[in-house]
């Protein structure tokens, strides 16, 4: 089962757990239901401890549809901007599929890089504002006691494709707090 599951940073990871969030909500409820039925045929009423029990069931699978409706309304890295960069894949820390939330807006970030003290990445979605999404992480990471790194967000990718070949020439060491960055971002995304 595990090796159906993609990763949280993988390119199909918003897809993946979308379907995995849909077959979880749908069990969970038929759980629910069937606990329901069962103890309405045995007892011929509705007031037993199956019907509890039932009731009790739709927290979880409540939850989980939540979980679903946040999964449905993220989106993922298109197969084309995917194909465009996976050459820069081996050169950077790379991260698809990641989707930030606030308190005010969500960002949908189709790919994201890290290199030294830079943290850039691209949306393909028109109704993200970058400004914000850069505010956003740099924000995060200052809560988490993480200083001195840049955040850029484009739109084009033109541009963001110009930014990565700097990043792959450019001769800097790691920062000092990079595993606490990736642990940062994979926190802070569904």
């Amino acid at each position: 089962m595990n090796a159906l599951i993609i990763k949280k940073g993988k390119y199909g990871y918003i897809r993946n757990h979308r379907a995995v969030t849909v077959l979880r909500t749908l069990l969970f409820f038929a759980v629910s239901i069937g606990l329901y039925i069962m103890g309405y045929i045995t007892t011929g009423s509705n007031r037993n401890l199956l019907t509890v029990v039932a009731i009790l069931g739709c927290l979880p699978a409540c939850k989980s549809m939540v979980n679903f409706i946040l999964f449905l309304r993220a989106e993922g890295c298109s197969e084309a901007l995917k194909n465009e960069l996976c050459s820069y894949d081996e050169k950077l820390t790379v991260f698809y599929d990641m989707y930030f939330t606030s308190y005010q807006r969500n960002f949908s970030i189709s790919h994201m890089v890290l290199k030294g003290n830079v943290l850039c990445g691209i949306t393909e979605t028109p109704k993200c504002s970058c400004n914000e999404a850069e505010k956003h992480l740099e924000q995060m990471l200052l809560q988490e006691g993480i200083k001195n790194v840049t955040v850029k967000i484009f739109s084009q990718t033109s541009k963001y494709i110009d930014r990565l070949s700097q990043l792959i020439e450019l001769d800097t060491e790691e920062h000092k707090n990079r595993e606490d960055i990736i642990n940062m971002l994979y926190s802070i995304s569904i």
